[in-house]
């Protein structure tokens, strides 16, 4: 099965190709299709309702199976003003990229004594045609707990800048300095799951 992923984030694309290794899937993304697109409106009030829109609002401009990914970040004992939610990057009507956005965590992290307690929430939207179309944001998608400090790693990567500032909590290291197989997150398996229980039943119904 091919499908496009909604995204221009490379990172994003690769991750998600790694989640579904031998699943008999392929995962291309926006940018293969070397087409002009629309990006849909993100005014959801939960990531499922923004990852709908994306999805829906992609496949009616390409046609062809796509499925769209959104997330939203949540504290724990934060004040209201200060829960990013499904603004993570649209800060009180500001969008904020590179060392704006690390500055503006790591100063949070600093409001609340050097370290927040944090979570992702994530939802995934599938359109395979007008009539077949799997929309899930179920427990079993949502990130680990972890830290969000106040002081920035030394590494960077596009696409997932937060992790400059994120710790695990039971080792307290940054998740740039655990290697491979000691950084699993459960989130890997609900995604995987989701994508195997479309492919049966897609197999079930031919």
């Amino acid at each position: 099965m091919k499908l496009i992923y909604g995204t221009n984030n490379k990172s994003k694309i690769e991750s998600m190709n790694r989640i579904v290794k031998d699943l008999n899937i392929e995962i291309n993304g926006l940018k293969d299709l070397k087409m002009k697109l629309n990006e849909p409106i993100e005014d959801g009030s939960n990531p499922l309702e923004n990852a709908i829109k994306k999805s829906r609002g992609y496949y009616q401009q390409i046609g062809i199976p796509v499925f769209s990914c959104d997330s939203g970040l949540y504290f724990e004992n934060v004040e209201d003003s200060d829960q990013p939610g499904t603004e993570i990057k649209r800060i009180h009507g500001q969008e904020l990229e590179g060392k704006k956005f690390i500055d503006y965590y790591y100063k949070l992290a600093q409001k609340y004594g050097g370290k927040l307690t944090a979570y992702y929430k994530n939802s995934i939207s599938l359109v395979l045609s007008d009539d077949l179309i799997y929309n899930y944001d179920g427990s079993d998608l949502d990130s680990e707990k972890f830290y969000i400090v106040d002081k920035p790693h030394k590494e960077y990567k596009e696409g997932y800048p937060l992790d400059s500032l994120s710790v695990d909590i039971i080792s307290n290291q940054y998740f740039y300095d655990i290697e491979g197989e000691d950084l699993i997150d459960p989130m890997i398996d609900g995604f995987r799951g989701f994508f195997e229980r479309v492919l049966k039943e897609i197999d079930n119904n031919l």
